[in-house]
C-alpha cells in the first residue's frame, strides 16, 4: 500500500480558522532569533516583555506550592484565594469585584476570545481601536464577528473620538473595545472621554471590553481612570487584566476577567472546555504577587519612567521624527511619516531595514492596523545600555535616509 505524503493532503479546514491573525511582535522576534542563530547581534525593542525577573517572593510561592503537592486539577474559574486577592486588588481602584464574578485564565488572551465567542453572532460588529493590539481583531473575526475600527491619532494624544465612534454604530454593533493605557500608542483615556464613552455604550446597549493590563504603568499626575467605576458600567463591562506586565510574569501565563454577573459562569464553562484550569502553583504565585511587597513593581515603574524620558528625548532629536512622551504603558510610538514620505518607503520597509542592516528589532505601526502607517513602536522594556545603543543605531538609520 502506498501512503500519500502528509504534505500533499488537503485538509478540509473550517473557514473560521482564516479569521485568526498573528502578532507582529512574535513574527519580528522570530526573524531576529533567526539572525542571531547566524551570528548577528540584535538589539530587541520589538517585544512587550519586561526585562526584569519575576520577584523572588513570587517565584518562592510557586515553588512552595509545587513542593506542597498542589499539582492536581482545580476549579475552572480559578481558586477562591486568588479570586479574593484579585477582588481586593481591584477595590483599590474603586472597582467593585465580587470574587464570583472573576474568572482566572492562562494569560489575558482567553478572556478576549471568550468575550467574542459569548457576545457576537455571525456578522455582529465590534468597534475596535486602530492602531491596537492585534488580538482584538483576531478574536472578533474568529468568532464570526466583524471588526469596525475607530482611529486613534497622535494629534489628540491618541484619545478615542467619541463622535466618530457614535457615527460608526449600526444595528449590528454589539461591543466596544477600549484599551487604556494603550498598546501600541502609550495613550491614556481621560475621565471626561470615558464618561462620554460610557454614555454612548449605555444609550446603544453595548458591552464594553476594557483592557487595562498596563494600568500600573502610568506617568501622569493622576492614576489612570477606569470606566468600570462609572455608574452602571460595572454591569456592562468585561475587564481584561493579568500579571504578565506588572509582575514580569509573561511566561507564567496568568490573567483574568472581571465579568458582569450573568457572564461569569459562562466564561468558567468556556475555560473548562478550553484548558480545564490554570495550574495551582501559578495561581499561588499570583496571590503572592498581589498580596506581597510591591517594591519590585514600584522599582520597575521608576525605571520605565526614566527610560521613557530617555527614549522620548533621543527620538525627538532625530530629523523627521515627531513624538510626545507616552502617557502610559512602556512603548514609544513616534510619528516618522515625514522621514518615510521623503524617502519613499513605508514604515514596514524601514523596520525591515533597521533589523537587517542595523540589528535593531522593532515594529512598524502597521503591525497594529492600517492607521499605524507612518509610525514605529519601540518597547523600552529592555536594559538601558541596549536601549541607548539601539537609539544610536536608529538615529544613524534615519540619517542615512537623507543621504
Amino acid at each position: 500500500m502506498t501512503l500519500t505524503p502528509s504534505a500533499a493532503i488537503q485538509l478540509p479546514l473550517a473557514s473560521r480558522i482564516d479569521g485568526l491573525r498573528s502578532e507582529g511582535a512574535f513574527e519580528v522576534l522570530a526573524s531576529a532569533r533567526a539572525l542571531e542563530r547566524k551570528g548577528r547581534e540584535i538589539l530587541h525593542l520589538e517585544i512587550g516583555e519586561p526585562d526584569f525577573p519575576t520577584a523572588p517572593h513570587i517565584v518562592e510561592a510557586g515553588v512552595r506550592a509545587l513542593q506542597n503537592g498542589e499539582t492536581k486539577y482545580g476549579p475552572a474559574g480559578g481558586i477562591l484565594e486568588l479570586r479574593v486577592a484579585i477582588a481586593n486588588h481591584l477595590a483599590q481602584f474603586g472597582i467593585n469585584a465580587p470574587p464570583d464574578d472573576i474568572v482566572v485564565t492562562p494569560g489575558s488572551k482567553p478572556i478576549l476570545l471568550y468575550a467574542a465567542l459569548a457576545l457576537l453572532e455571525n456578522g455582529d460588529e465590534a468597534l475596535i481601536p486602530d492602531p491596537a493590539y492585534p488580538i482584538y481583531d483576531s478574536a472578533v473575526r474568529f468568532a464570526g464577528g466583524r471588526p469596525v475600527t475607530y482611529r486613534l491619532d497622535s494629534s489628540n494624544g491618541f484619545a478615542p473620538d467619541v463622535d466618530a465612534i457614535a457615527a460608526a454604530i449600526t444595528s449590528r454593533t454589539r461591543v466596544l473595545v477600549l484599551n487604556t493605557p494603550q498598546n501600541p500608542t502609550g495613550g491614556v483615556i481621560d475621565a471626561p472621554t470615558l464618561a462620554a464613552l460610557a454614555e454612548l455604550a449605555e444609550s446603544n446597549d453595548l458591552v464594553v471590553i476594557v483592557d487595562e493590563i498596563y494600568r500600573p504603568f502610568d506617568y501622569g499626575a493622576q492614576p489612570v481612570p477606569s470606566i468600570l467605576t462609572l455608574p452602571g458600567m460595572r454591569e456592562r463591562c468585561i475587564l481584561v487584566d493579568g500579571f504578565s506586565k506588572a509582575y514580569a510574569m509573561t511566561g507564567w501565563r496568568l490573567g483574568y476577567g472581571l465579568l458582569p454577573t450573568p457572564l461569569a459562569p459562562r466564561f468558567a464553562l468556556l475555560a473548562l472546555n478550553d484548558h480545564a484550569c490554570v495550574p495551582a502553583f501559578v495561581q499561588r504565585a499570583g496571590i503572592a504577587a498581589l498580596t506581597g511587597t510591591q517594591d519590585p513593581l514600584n522599582a520597575m515603574i521608576r525605571e520605565f519612567a526614566a527610560r521613557r524620558q530617555l527614549v522620548s528625548e533621543r527620538l525627538a532629536a532625530i530629523p523627521g521624527v515627531r513624538i510626545d512622551a507616552p502617557a502610559g504603558a512602556f512603548y514609544a510610538f513616534p510619528n516618522i511619516s515625514d522621514a518615510t514620505r521623503a524617502a519613499g518607503i513605508t514604515s514596514a520597509q524601514l523596520a525591515t531595514r533597521l533589523l537587517h542592516e542595523y540589528g535593531v528589532a522593532l515594529l512598524p505601526g502597521t503591525a497594529f492596523g492600517a492607521a499605524g502607517e507612518g509610525h514605529l513602536r519601540l518597547s523600552f522594556a529592555t536594559g538601558r545600555a541596549d536601549l541607548e545603543r539601539a537609539l544610536t543605531l536608529v538615529h544613524e538609520c534615519f540619517t542615512s535616509l537623507q543621504s
